[in-house]
């Protein structure tokens, strides 16, 4: 057997939106990352055109999960546009974002593949957005890459991503989220779980098309933030002036 490795990425910014369905002129966002949309990710990373159905497919076989570490609140948009050309203006639509959510996600497979993708994202070829191209990362979604070890025990690990911001206003979960899609060694009960039309088998614009693939939600314990320690207290504005005043004192 090859030798696998885990990739994991740390996806936040103002606004996320991961589209599984979109219809006429009303495009949602699923609560998580779809692997559709990570995998365009990688895929842009690493310099695959999206009529690239070859090169794609090793990227679209690999296993993919994702943790919400912090869920963001749902919004909505209105978009209006006009015809390039004539003038004209274009249906109204309606988009749904996801705004200050912060997401750990993780791809399992071949050792040489992984390795590919994490310096893809150090220097990437087309740079990645979350979702789509008018909501950018705000800040490099390369994380780590792990050797000798799974998808569960990744997400299991990893330290909690939330925003300092986040953990500072909100009380420490006592488990986590984790979506992930079943390994093959797993017991047929599990495959009880949901089935989602989102893993790419094309990203050509003449004939996009996704296969369904199955997703076993669980909840794992929080681990430990990220830089470690606990939250900090309430921020105090009158701080600052009051070490001022010591000095001069």
């Amino acid at each position: 057997m090859s030798p696998t490795g885990v990739l994991v990425l740390r996806l936040a910014g103002p606004l996320q939106s991961w589209g599984a369905s979109s219809r006429f002129t009303r495009r949602t966002t699923e609560s998580a990352p779809t692997k559709s949309g990570v995998i365009g990710l990688l895929a842009s990373a690493a310099g695959i055109e999206r009529g690239d159905d070859t090169r794609l497919a090793p990227l679209a076989a690999l296993r993919f999960g994702v943790r919400i570490d912090q869920p963001g609140t749902r919004i909505r948009d209105f978009h209006t546009a006009h015809h390039g050309v004539t003038g004209a203006s274009m249906p109204l639509s309606e988009r749904f974002y996801l705004a200050d959510a912060v997401f750990v996600a993780a791809v399992e497979g071949d050792h040489a593949l992984i390795t590919g993708l994490h310096d893809a994202l150090r220097a990437p070829v087309y740079l990645p957005y979350l979702g789509r191209r008018s909501c950018p990362p705000s800040e490099p979604v390369d994380l780590a890459r792990y050797e000798d070890t799974t998808l569960e025990d990744v997400l299991t690990s990893v330290p909690w991503q939330a925003s300092a911001w986040y953990r500072r206003r909100h009380r420490t979960p006592q488990t986590l989220t984790v979506l992930r899609e079943t390994a093959t060694h797993e017991p047929a009960r599990t495959r009880t779980a949901d089935v989602l039309r989102d893993k790419p088998v094309s990203f050509d614009a003449a004939h996009r098309r996704h296969a369904l693939r199955t997703v076993v939600t669980t909840a794992v314990p929080t681990p430990i933030p990220a830089g470690g320690g606990s939250p900090q207290g309430p921020h105090d504005p009158f701080a600052a002036l009051e070490a001022l005043e010591n000095e001069s004192a």
